[in-house]
Protein backbone atom coordinates (compact mmCIF):
# COMPACT_ATOMS: atom_id res chain seq x y z
CA UNK A 1 0.00 0.00 0.00
CA UNK A 2 1.38 3.37 -0.98
CA UNK A 3 1.85 6.17 1.57
CA UNK A 4 -1.42 7.87 2.20
CA UNK A 5 -1.65 11.65 1.94
CA UNK A 6 -4.69 12.77 3.83
CA UNK A 7 -5.89 16.25 2.81
CA UNK A 8 -9.06 17.75 4.19
CA UNK A 9 -10.40 20.42 1.88
CA UNK A 10 -12.51 22.09 4.56
CA UNK A 11 -9.59 22.64 6.96
CA UNK A 12 -7.80 25.96 6.60
CA UNK A 13 -4.17 25.25 5.78
CA UNK A 14 -1.45 27.72 4.86
CA UNK A 15 -0.24 27.36 1.31
CA UNK A 16 3.41 26.93 2.24
CA UNK A 17 2.94 24.16 4.81
CA UNK A 18 4.15 20.64 4.17
CA UNK A 19 2.22 17.59 5.36
CA UNK A 20 3.34 16.40 8.77
CA UNK A 21 4.62 12.82 8.65
CA UNK A 22 3.25 10.66 11.44
CA UNK A 23 3.68 7.04 12.42
CA UNK A 24 1.74 5.08 15.02
CA UNK A 25 4.26 5.53 17.83
CA UNK A 26 4.42 9.27 17.25
CA UNK A 27 0.62 9.42 17.24
CA UNK A 28 0.55 7.65 20.61
CA UNK A 29 3.07 10.07 22.11
CA UNK A 30 1.07 13.04 20.86
CA UNK A 31 -2.18 11.49 22.07
CA UNK A 32 -0.76 11.00 25.56
CA UNK A 33 0.71 14.48 25.67
CA UNK A 34 -2.55 16.03 24.45
CA UNK A 35 -4.80 14.12 26.86
CA UNK A 36 -6.60 16.37 29.35
CA UNK A 37 -7.74 13.38 31.40
CA UNK A 38 -4.17 12.21 32.00
CA UNK A 39 -3.20 15.75 33.02
CA UNK A 40 -6.02 15.74 35.58
CA UNK A 41 -4.89 12.39 36.93
CA UNK A 42 -1.39 13.79 37.37
CA UNK A 43 -2.84 16.56 39.52
CA UNK A 44 -4.92 14.02 41.44
CA UNK A 45 -1.82 11.95 42.19
CA UNK A 46 0.00 15.00 43.51
CA UNK A 47 -2.99 15.91 45.68
CA UNK A 48 -3.25 12.36 47.03
CA UNK A 49 0.46 12.34 47.89
CA UNK A 50 -0.06 15.55 49.88
CA UNK A 51 -2.97 13.89 51.72
CA UNK A 52 -0.69 10.97 52.53
CA UNK A 53 1.93 13.35 53.92
CA UNK A 54 -0.72 15.10 56.03
CA UNK A 55 -1.64 11.76 57.55
CA UNK A 56 2.01 11.11 58.34
CA UNK A 57 2.42 14.55 59.89
CA UNK A 58 -0.61 13.93 62.13
CA UNK A 59 1.35 11.13 63.82
CA UNK A 60 4.10 13.55 64.85
CA UNK A 61 3.95 15.69 68.04
CA UNK A 62 1.73 18.75 67.78
CA UNK A 63 3.62 21.90 68.76
CA UNK A 64 1.81 25.12 69.57
CA UNK A 65 2.74 28.51 70.98
CA UNK A 66 0.56 31.34 72.17
CA UNK A 67 0.52 34.64 73.89
CA UNK A 68 -1.91 36.65 75.99
CA UNK A 69 -2.26 40.23 77.14
CA UNK A 70 -4.70 41.99 79.47
CA UNK A 71 -5.51 45.42 80.94
CA UNK A 72 -7.95 46.39 83.69
CA UNK A 73 -9.96 49.59 83.76
CA UNK A 74 -12.03 49.01 86.91
CA UNK A 75 -11.27 47.62 90.38
CA UNK A 76 -13.59 47.84 93.40
CA UNK A 77 -15.71 50.30 91.44
CA UNK A 78 -12.71 52.56 91.04
CA UNK A 79 -11.55 53.58 87.59
CA UNK A 80 -7.96 52.65 86.73
CA UNK A 81 -5.50 53.67 84.06
CA UNK A 82 -5.45 50.61 81.80
CA UNK A 83 -1.79 51.16 80.87
CA UNK A 84 -0.79 50.78 84.52
CA UNK A 85 -2.39 47.34 84.68
CA UNK A 86 -1.04 45.96 81.38
CA UNK A 87 0.42 42.44 81.57
CA UNK A 88 1.44 39.90 78.92
CA UNK A 89 2.84 36.41 78.74
CA UNK A 90 3.81 33.62 76.33
CA UNK A 91 3.07 29.91 76.48
CA UNK A 92 4.02 26.81 74.52
CA UNK A 93 2.96 23.19 74.51
CA UNK A 94 3.81 19.88 72.84
CA UNK A 95 1.10 17.25 72.54
CA UNK A 96 1.67 13.66 71.45
CA UNK A 97 -0.83 10.85 71.06
CA UNK A 98 0.53 7.96 73.08
CA UNK A 99 -2.09 5.34 72.35
CA UNK A 100 -5.23 5.11 70.24
CA UNK A 101 -5.30 1.45 69.30
CA UNK A 102 -3.01 1.78 66.28
CA UNK A 103 -5.51 3.94 64.34
CA UNK A 104 -2.82 6.31 63.06
CA UNK A 105 -0.92 3.52 61.32
CA UNK A 106 -4.12 2.15 59.77
CA UNK A 107 -5.08 5.62 58.53
CA UNK A 108 -1.61 6.00 57.04
CA UNK A 109 -2.04 2.68 55.23
CA UNK A 110 -5.46 3.81 53.91
CA UNK A 111 -3.90 7.03 52.60
CA UNK A 112 -1.19 5.01 50.85
CA UNK A 113 -3.88 2.79 49.26
CA UNK A 114 -5.75 5.89 48.09
CA UNK A 115 -2.62 7.21 46.38
CA UNK A 116 -1.94 3.88 44.71
CA UNK A 117 -5.56 3.71 43.61
CA UNK A 118 -5.26 7.06 41.82
CA UNK A 119 -2.07 5.82 40.14
CA UNK A 120 -3.94 2.73 38.94
CA UNK A 121 -6.72 4.93 37.56
CA UNK A 122 -4.09 6.96 35.72
CA UNK A 123 -2.59 3.74 34.29
CA UNK A 124 -6.02 2.63 33.08
CA UNK A 125 -6.53 6.01 31.43
CA UNK A 126 -3.05 5.74 29.88
CA UNK A 127 -4.07 2.56 28.05
CA UNK A 128 -7.46 4.05 27.22
CA UNK A 129 -5.73 6.98 25.49
CA UNK A 130 -3.40 4.62 23.61
CA UNK A 131 -6.37 2.51 22.49
CA UNK A 132 -8.28 5.59 21.36
CA UNK A 133 -5.26 6.85 19.44
CA UNK A 134 -4.63 3.45 17.84
CA UNK A 135 -8.26 3.12 16.78
CA UNK A 136 -8.30 6.65 15.38
CA UNK A 137 -5.04 6.00 13.49
CA UNK A 138 -6.35 2.71 12.08
CA UNK A 139 -9.66 4.37 11.20
CA UNK A 140 -7.87 6.94 9.04
CA UNK A 141 -5.83 4.29 7.25
CA UNK A 142 -8.90 2.11 6.77
CA UNK A 143 -10.91 5.05 5.44
CA UNK A 144 -8.07 6.03 3.11
CA UNK A 145 -7.75 2.47 1.80
CA UNK A 146 -11.52 2.30 1.31
CA UNK A 147 -11.44 5.62 -0.55
CA UNK A 148 -8.69 4.30 -2.80
CA UNK A 149 -10.76 1.19 -3.53
CA UNK A 150 -13.89 3.24 -4.20
CA UNK A 151 -11.95 5.53 -6.52
CA UNK A 152 -10.69 2.53 -8.49
CA UNK A 153 -14.22 1.17 -8.68
CA UNK A 154 -15.53 4.55 -9.82
CA UNK A 155 -12.96 4.72 -12.60
CA UNK A 156 -13.97 1.24 -13.74
CA UNK A 157 -17.63 2.28 -13.72
CA UNK A 158 -16.82 5.38 -15.77
CA UNK A 159 -14.94 3.25 -18.29
CA UNK A 160 -17.86 0.86 -18.53
CA UNK A 161 -20.24 3.79 -19.02
CA UNK A 162 -18.10 5.30 -21.77
CA UNK A 163 -18.08 1.96 -23.60
CA UNK A 164 -21.83 1.60 -23.08
CA UNK A 165 -22.43 5.11 -24.40
CA UNK A 166 -20.51 4.40 -27.61
CA UNK A 167 -22.38 1.15 -28.10
CA UNK A 168 -25.74 2.75 -27.36
CA UNK A 169 -25.09 5.48 -29.91
CA UNK A 170 -24.15 2.87 -32.49
CA UNK A 171 -27.20 0.76 -31.67
CA UNK A 172 -25.22 -2.17 -30.31
CA UNK A 173 -27.05 -2.11 -26.95
CA UNK A 174 -30.49 -0.94 -25.95
CA UNK A 175 -31.44 2.04 -23.83
CA UNK A 176 -31.99 -0.16 -20.78
CA UNK A 177 -28.39 -1.42 -20.73
CA UNK A 178 -27.11 2.12 -21.09
CA UNK A 179 -29.26 3.31 -18.18
CA UNK A 180 -27.94 0.37 -16.11
CA UNK A 181 -24.36 1.47 -16.80
CA UNK A 182 -25.28 5.06 -15.91
CA UNK A 183 -26.92 3.88 -12.67
CA UNK A 184 -23.84 1.83 -11.74
CA UNK A 185 -21.60 4.84 -12.27
CA UNK A 186 -23.82 7.08 -10.11
CA UNK A 187 -23.86 4.45 -7.37
CA UNK A 188 -20.05 4.20 -7.42
CA UNK A 189 -19.75 7.98 -7.32
CA UNK A 190 -22.02 8.11 -4.30
CA UNK A 191 -19.93 5.44 -2.54
CA UNK A 192 -16.81 7.40 -3.39
CA UNK A 193 -18.26 10.57 -1.86
CA UNK A 194 -19.27 8.66 1.27
CA UNK A 195 -15.73 7.31 1.53
CA UNK A 196 -14.35 10.86 1.27
CA UNK A 197 -16.67 11.93 4.08
CA UNK A 198 -15.60 9.02 6.30
CA UNK A 199 -11.95 9.86 5.69
CA UNK A 200 -12.55 13.51 6.61
CA UNK A 201 -14.32 12.55 9.84
CA UNK A 202 -11.69 9.97 10.80
CA UNK A 203 -8.88 12.42 10.15
CA UNK A 204 -10.62 15.14 12.18
CA UNK A 205 -10.89 12.77 15.15
CA UNK A 206 -7.22 11.80 14.91
CA UNK A 207 -6.23 15.47 14.78
CA UNK A 208 -8.31 16.19 17.86
CA UNK A 209 -6.69 13.36 19.80
CA UNK A 210 -3.14 14.28 18.79
CA UNK A 211 -3.52 18.05 18.73
CA UNK A 212 -2.22 18.30 15.15
CA UNK A 213 -3.37 21.05 12.84
CA UNK A 214 -2.90 21.15 9.10
CA UNK A 215 -2.35 18.16 6.86
CA UNK A 216 -0.83 14.87 7.96
CA UNK A 217 0.83 12.00 6.15
CA UNK A 218 0.35 8.69 7.92
CA UNK A 219 2.81 5.85 7.72
CA UNK A 220 0.85 2.77 6.57
CA UNK A 221 0.79 -0.47 8.51
CA UNK A 222 3.16 -3.14 7.25
CA UNK A 223 0.76 -6.08 7.17
CA UNK A 224 3.51 -8.39 5.94
CA UNK A 225 4.93 -8.28 9.48
CA UNK A 226 1.79 -10.07 10.71
CA UNK A 227 1.83 -12.94 8.22
CA UNK A 228 3.23 -15.53 10.61
CA UNK A 229 1.00 -14.62 13.54
CA UNK A 230 -2.05 -14.53 11.24
CA UNK A 231 -1.32 -18.04 10.01
CA UNK A 232 -0.66 -19.28 13.57
CA UNK A 233 -3.78 -17.78 15.14
CA UNK A 234 -6.07 -18.71 12.24
CA UNK A 235 -5.11 -22.37 12.56
CA UNK A 236 -4.62 -22.56 16.34
CA UNK A 237 -5.72 -25.79 17.99
CA UNK A 238 -8.10 -25.95 20.95
CA UNK A 239 -5.27 -27.16 23.19
CA UNK A 240 -3.00 -24.28 22.22
CA UNK A 241 -5.90 -21.84 22.60
CA UNK A 242 -6.51 -23.06 26.16
CA UNK A 243 -2.82 -22.70 26.98
CA UNK A 244 -2.83 -19.23 25.47
CA UNK A 245 -5.77 -18.25 27.65
CA UNK A 246 -4.07 -19.51 30.81
CA UNK A 247 -0.88 -17.56 30.11
CA UNK A 248 -2.76 -14.40 29.24
CA UNK A 249 -4.91 -14.73 32.35
CA UNK A 250 -1.79 -14.79 34.53
CA UNK A 251 -0.68 -11.59 32.87
CA UNK A 252 -4.13 -10.02 33.36
CA UNK A 253 -4.24 -10.83 37.08
CA UNK A 254 -0.75 -9.44 37.52
CA UNK A 255 -1.01 -6.25 35.46
CA UNK A 256 -4.58 -5.30 34.50
CA UNK A 257 -5.49 -1.90 36.03
CA UNK A 258 -9.14 -2.83 36.67
CA UNK A 259 -8.08 -5.97 38.53
CA UNK A 260 -5.50 -4.03 40.56
CA UNK A 261 -8.05 -1.30 41.38
CA UNK A 262 -10.55 -3.89 42.59
CA UNK A 263 -7.88 -5.47 44.79
CA UNK A 264 -7.00 -2.07 46.28
CA UNK A 265 -10.66 -1.37 46.97
CA UNK A 266 -10.87 -4.64 48.90
CA UNK A 267 -7.76 -3.74 50.90
CA UNK A 268 -9.12 -0.28 51.68
CA UNK A 269 -12.47 -1.71 52.81
CA UNK A 270 -10.64 -4.16 55.07
CA UNK A 271 -8.53 -1.37 56.56
CA UNK A 272 -11.63 0.77 57.15
CA UNK A 273 -13.28 -2.15 58.93
CA UNK A 274 -10.24 -2.63 61.12
CA UNK A 275 -10.13 1.12 61.79
CA UNK A 276 -13.76 1.05 62.93
CA UNK A 277 -12.97 -1.77 65.36
CA UNK A 278 -10.17 0.36 66.85
CA UNK A 279 -12.74 3.06 67.67
CA UNK A 280 -13.60 0.98 70.73
CA UNK A 281 -10.06 1.49 72.11
CA UNK A 282 -9.31 4.37 74.50
CA UNK A 283 -7.17 7.32 73.42
CA UNK A 284 -4.32 8.59 75.58
CA UNK A 285 -2.46 11.84 74.92
CA UNK A 286 0.37 13.54 76.76
CA UNK A 287 1.04 17.29 76.76
CA UNK A 288 4.14 19.16 77.88
CA UNK A 289 3.39 22.82 78.53
CA UNK A 290 5.15 25.85 79.94
CA UNK A 291 4.86 29.60 80.37
CA UNK A 292 7.52 32.32 80.31
CA UNK A 293 8.47 35.79 79.10
CA UNK A 294 6.04 37.45 81.45
CA UNK A 295 5.75 41.23 81.39
CA UNK A 296 3.66 43.76 83.25
CA UNK A 297 3.74 47.53 83.53
CA UNK A 298 4.10 47.35 87.27
CA UNK A 299 6.88 44.74 87.51
CA UNK A 300 8.52 44.81 84.06
CA UNK A 301 9.89 41.55 82.60
CA UNK A 302 9.70 38.57 84.90
CA UNK A 303 12.00 35.58 84.80
CA UNK A 304 9.69 33.22 86.53
CA UNK A 305 8.26 30.44 84.40
CA UNK A 306 6.10 27.41 85.00
CA UNK A 307 5.74 24.13 83.20
CA UNK A 308 4.28 20.68 83.53
CA UNK A 309 3.09 17.48 81.95
CA UNK A 310 -0.51 16.40 81.60
CA UNK A 311 -1.89 13.09 80.50
CA UNK A 312 -5.41 12.80 79.20
CA UNK A 313 -7.41 9.75 78.32
CA UNK A 314 -10.81 9.26 76.70
CA UNK A 315 -12.92 6.11 76.63
CA UNK A 316 -15.84 5.83 74.16
CA UNK A 317 -19.15 4.92 75.78
CA UNK A 318 -21.58 5.51 72.89
CA UNK A 319 -21.39 1.88 71.83
CA UNK A 320 -24.69 2.05 69.91
CA UNK A 321 -23.10 4.49 67.48
CA UNK A 322 -19.90 2.45 67.25
CA UNK A 323 -21.86 -0.75 66.61
CA UNK A 324 -23.81 0.93 63.82
CA UNK A 325 -20.62 2.27 62.24
CA UNK A 326 -19.00 -1.17 62.49
CA UNK A 327 -21.97 -2.80 60.78
CA UNK A 328 -21.77 -0.31 57.89
CA UNK A 329 -18.03 -1.01 57.54
CA UNK A 330 -18.76 -4.74 57.43
CA UNK A 331 -21.32 -4.17 54.64
CA UNK A 332 -18.79 -2.09 52.71
CA UNK A 333 -16.23 -4.89 53.13
CA UNK A 334 -18.69 -7.48 51.81
CA UNK A 335 -19.54 -5.23 48.85
CA UNK A 336 -15.86 -4.85 48.03
CA UNK A 337 -15.50 -8.64 48.04
CA UNK A 338 -18.44 -8.96 45.63
CA UNK A 339 -17.01 -6.23 43.38
CA UNK A 340 -13.66 -8.02 43.31
CA UNK A 341 -15.33 -11.25 42.23
CA UNK A 342 -17.44 -9.44 39.62
CA UNK A 343 -14.32 -7.76 38.23
CA UNK A 344 -12.59 -11.14 38.02
CA UNK A 345 -15.53 -12.71 36.17
CA UNK A 346 -15.83 -9.70 33.87
CA UNK A 347 -12.14 -9.80 32.98
CA UNK A 348 -12.33 -13.53 32.33
CA UNK A 349 -15.15 -12.90 29.88
CA UNK A 350 -13.33 -9.97 28.29
CA UNK A 351 -10.17 -12.02 27.82
CA UNK A 352 -12.02 -15.00 26.35
CA UNK A 353 -13.90 -12.67 24.00
CA UNK A 354 -10.75 -10.81 22.98
CA UNK A 355 -8.82 -14.00 22.24
CA UNK A 356 -11.68 -15.61 20.33
CA UNK A 357 -12.17 -12.39 18.40
CA UNK A 358 -8.45 -12.33 17.56
CA UNK A 359 -8.57 -15.92 16.32
CA UNK A 360 -11.67 -15.21 14.25
CA UNK A 361 -10.27 -11.99 12.79
CA UNK A 362 -7.05 -13.74 11.81
CA UNK A 363 -9.04 -16.36 9.92
CA UNK A 364 -11.23 -13.66 8.37
CA UNK A 365 -8.21 -11.76 7.08
CA UNK A 366 -6.85 -14.82 5.29
CA UNK A 367 -10.26 -15.80 3.97
CA UNK A 368 -11.01 -12.26 2.76
CA UNK A 369 -7.64 -12.13 1.04
CA UNK A 370 -8.34 -15.32 -0.89
CA UNK A 371 -11.82 -14.09 -1.77
CA UNK A 372 -10.36 -10.82 -3.00
CA UNK A 373 -7.93 -12.65 -5.27
CA UNK A 374 -10.76 -14.70 -6.82
CA UNK A 375 -13.18 -11.79 -7.25
CA UNK A 376 -10.47 -9.59 -8.76
CA UNK A 377 -9.65 -12.22 -11.37
CA UNK A 378 -13.36 -12.72 -11.98
CA UNK A 379 -13.87 -8.97 -12.47
CA UNK A 380 -10.93 -8.74 -14.88
CA UNK A 381 -12.34 -11.70 -16.81
CA UNK A 382 -15.84 -10.16 -17.06
CA UNK A 383 -14.40 -6.73 -17.94
CA UNK A 384 -12.45 -8.26 -20.81
CA UNK A 385 -15.55 -10.07 -22.03
CA UNK A 386 -17.48 -6.80 -21.75
CA UNK A 387 -14.92 -5.06 -23.98
CA UNK A 388 -15.43 -7.84 -26.48
CA UNK A 389 -19.23 -7.49 -26.22
CA UNK A 390 -19.49 -10.98 -24.74
CA UNK A 391 -20.82 -9.85 -21.33
CA UNK A 392 -23.69 -7.52 -20.55
CA UNK A 393 -23.70 -4.37 -18.45
CA UNK A 394 -25.48 -6.31 -15.70
CA UNK A 395 -22.78 -8.98 -15.72
CA UNK A 396 -20.10 -6.31 -15.36
CA UNK A 397 -22.06 -4.53 -12.59
CA UNK A 398 -22.45 -7.77 -10.63
CA UNK A 399 -18.76 -8.60 -10.99
CA UNK A 400 -17.80 -5.06 -9.99
CA UNK A 401 -20.03 -5.15 -6.91
CA UNK A 402 -18.62 -8.50 -5.87
CA UNK A 403 -15.07 -7.22 -6.32
CA UNK A 404 -15.54 -3.97 -4.37
CA UNK A 405 -17.35 -5.79 -1.55
CA UNK A 406 -14.50 -8.30 -1.30
CA UNK A 407 -11.93 -5.52 -1.28
CA UNK A 408 -13.76 -3.59 1.43
CA UNK A 409 -14.20 -6.77 3.44
CA UNK A 410 -10.47 -7.44 3.27
CA UNK A 411 -9.69 -3.88 4.37
CA UNK A 412 -12.20 -4.03 7.21
CA UNK A 413 -11.01 -7.42 8.48
CA UNK A 414 -7.36 -6.40 8.34
CA UNK A 415 -7.86 -3.38 10.58
CA UNK A 416 -10.28 -5.25 12.83
CA UNK A 417 -7.47 -7.72 13.48
CA UNK A 418 -5.19 -4.84 14.54
CA UNK A 419 -7.91 -3.54 16.86
CA UNK A 420 -8.24 -6.99 18.43
CA UNK A 421 -4.52 -6.90 19.19
CA UNK A 422 -4.98 -3.48 20.79
CA UNK A 423 -7.71 -4.91 23.02
CA UNK A 424 -5.43 -7.75 24.14
CA UNK A 425 -2.63 -5.27 24.79
CA UNK A 426 -4.87 -3.18 27.04
CA UNK A 427 -6.14 -6.19 28.97
CA UNK A 428 -2.58 -7.29 29.70
CA UNK A 429 -1.31 -3.71 30.28
CA UNK A 430 1.35 -4.03 27.57
CA UNK A 431 2.27 -0.89 25.66
CA UNK A 432 4.64 -2.77 23.35
CA UNK A 433 2.97 -4.72 20.55
CA UNK A 434 6.15 -6.72 19.91
CA UNK A 435 5.90 -8.17 23.44
CA UNK A 436 2.27 -9.03 22.81
CA UNK A 437 3.17 -10.89 19.60
CA UNK A 438 5.90 -12.70 21.52
CA UNK A 439 3.33 -13.77 24.12
CA UNK A 440 1.05 -15.09 21.39
CA UNK A 441 3.87 -17.24 20.02
CA UNK A 442 5.50 -18.39 23.24
CA UNK A 443 2.33 -19.24 25.13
Amino acid sequence: MRRLLIILCFFSVSAGLFAQALNLEQARVLGLANSRSLARYELSIRSSILDEKNQLYSMLPSVSAGYSASMNYLKDWELLNPVDTFSAGATFSITQIIFQGGKSFIQKAISAIATESVRIDALAEYFNVIDSTDNAYYAVLEAAATLEAEESSLQAAKLALSIAQIRQESGMINQGDYLKALSDMESRENSYNQARRNLALSTAKLKTLTGISGTIELEPVDFSAYEDVLAYLAGISDEDADGLYEDFWKKVTASNPAFAKSSLNSQRAEKNYTLTIRDYAPTITATIFGTGLNYSTANGFGTTSTGGVSIRGTIPVDFWLLNNKLEKSKIALDNAAHDYKNTELSLETDLQTALLNTFAQAGSVLSARRSLEYTEKHFEFVMERYRLLQSSVSDLGDASTLFINSRNSHIRNSYSFLRSLSKLRSLTALDDEAKLIEMLYNS
